[in-house]
């Protein structure tokens, strides 16, 4: 009985999932700088430095580049990704706070003035996902 309630304790435990979020980023144009991927949870802090739920990134391969995002659990999320061309880890923008890098985000396409929503962005991870995410 003492196993049977010990394991119906820790059950919550083994609940909570964590997946594998792959990233196929496309149109990349070189092979310079690297790929870097941000993690949104809420719409509240979407698109700001100090509010990103995980991040990653990985070299440059022009073409497509892959980006992995271990051990995310289950949830609503949206991605904003650029292409460091120069490795300075942030996006450059020019004097009007256009960015000068190329950039993309999950589902959304950037608008005549300005970046997609949260929203516009969003998709479910319920389990491992490949998505693709073309930059420009």
């Amino acid at each position: 009985m003492f196993v049977i309630k010990s394991v119906l304790l820790l059950f919550p435990l083994f609940a909570m999932s964590q997946f594998h979020l792959t990233v196929n980023v496309k149109n990349v144009t070189s092979n310079d700088g690297k790929i870097s991927v941000a993690v949104y949870d809420n719409a509240e802090g979407f698109l700001q430095f100090d509010q990103v739920f995980k991040a990653d990134s990985a070299p440059s391969q022009k073409g497509t580049t892959e980006v992995v995002i271990r051990d995310l659990p289950e949830g609503r999320y949206a991605l904003a990704v650029f292409h460091d061309e120069n490795d300075n880890d942030k996006l450059d923008k020019n004097m009007l706070g256009i960015p000068k890098e190329p950039l993309g985000f999950s589902k959304g396409k950037m608008k005549t003035f300005g970046p997609p929503s949260f929203e516009e962005c969003t998709f479910e991870l319920t389990s491992d996902q490949t998505i693709s995410v073309p930059i420009k």
